[in-house]
């Protein structure tokens, strides 16, 4: 029964993107953020976002707060209705500008890989597209659908214009990480979001466990970090930056070096956040479970 389920979940998913793919890319997208203007607020999901907007803001008033609300739910739905139409949105159809490209560059040209970073800014898929386009030579990470066919078309769709997905599970995807950079390859992660077990380090004055991964990949390859936004301009149309790398210490003392590692890619994501606080996914569990439970 729930092998049927899935099924049925994939033979939906396979309708709506066959009509998205018809619309004009603006239309689907603006579709996309007044539906979840609308819908948001009445999820779970809602009162997470507010508690991690009153975590990271304390100050609010209500109106701010709830501009802030709508502007996430709207931003979110826009990246949902974009999902199926993600190979539109790139440098080459002229919807993706680039700042920072010289690095991107200087990337390929050294041959050297790199640990590239970013996290759930506006639409985080269009990241990958910039990466490739600029003739780097990586692989993406991320987070497999629960539905193993539903999974398996995001990774076609995304494998007809070159992006190579997988998604790390413990040891295994460790070891897959560690295979990609030694074939020279660099590799693409999220690193916003809470992990259990991870590195604690500040992020907007509380302590929260952050995935080391990127910083432990940095300095067994003796390389840098290299951090990545995504930003909403005018509906379907973005903004990539790519900025300063972030250059590890490696002074010889693992978990110091790891500490202050993840310490910076913290600051970064908090600094990236503030800039423009509607784009980002406030509805994660970032903080500690205690944190939400207090709210």
């Amino acid at each position: 029964m729930r092998d049927l389920g899935w099924r049925l979940e994939a033979a939906g998913f396979d309708l709506m993107v066959a009509i998205i793919r018809l619309l004009p890319v603006d239309l689907v997208s603006a579709f996309g953020g007044g539906l979840f203007r609308l819908i948001g607020p009445l999820t779970s999901a809602h009162k997470t976002a507010r508690r991690s907007l009153l975590l990271a803001f304390p100050g609010l008033g209500e109106s701010e707060l709830a501009a802030l609300l709508s502007a996430q739910w709207d931003n979110f739905g826009r990246y949902i209705a974009e999902f199926p139409v993600i190979d539109r949105l790139t440098p080459k159809s002229g919807r993706v500008e680039v700042i920072g490209a010289e690095r991107l560059a200087a990337i390929k040209a050294s041959q050297r890989p790199a640990v590239f970073i970013s996290g759930h800014f506006a639409n985080l898929e269009v990241q990958a597209a910039v990466i490739l386009e600029a003739g780097i030579d990586c692989d993406i990470t991320y987070r497999a659908m629960n539905n193993p066919y539903v999974d398996e078309r995001v990774r076609c769709s995304r494998a007809r214009y070159g992006v190579r997905l997988f998604a790390p599970k413990g040891g295994e995807g460790a070891r897959e990480l560690l295979t990609c950079m030694k074939r020279g390859q660099s590799v693409a992660m999220m690193n916003d979001q809470r992990y259990d077990g991870g590195v604690a380090a500040p992020f907007f004055g509380h302590q929260v466990f952050t995935n080391p991964a990127a910083v432990r990949l940095a300095l067994r390859f003796g390389t840098f970090v290299q951090p990545m936004s995504i930003q909403r301009l005018k509906g379907a149309r973005f903004r990539c930056v790519v900025h300063e790398p972030i250059v590890l210490t490696d002074t010889g003392d693992r978990a110091a070096d790891m500490q202050t590692g993840v310490a910076a890619i913290n600051a970064f994501m908090e600094a990236r956040i503030r800039e423009r606080p509607g784009e980002w996914w406030w509805l994660h569990r970032r903080w500690p479970a205690s944190a939400y439970a207090a709210g």
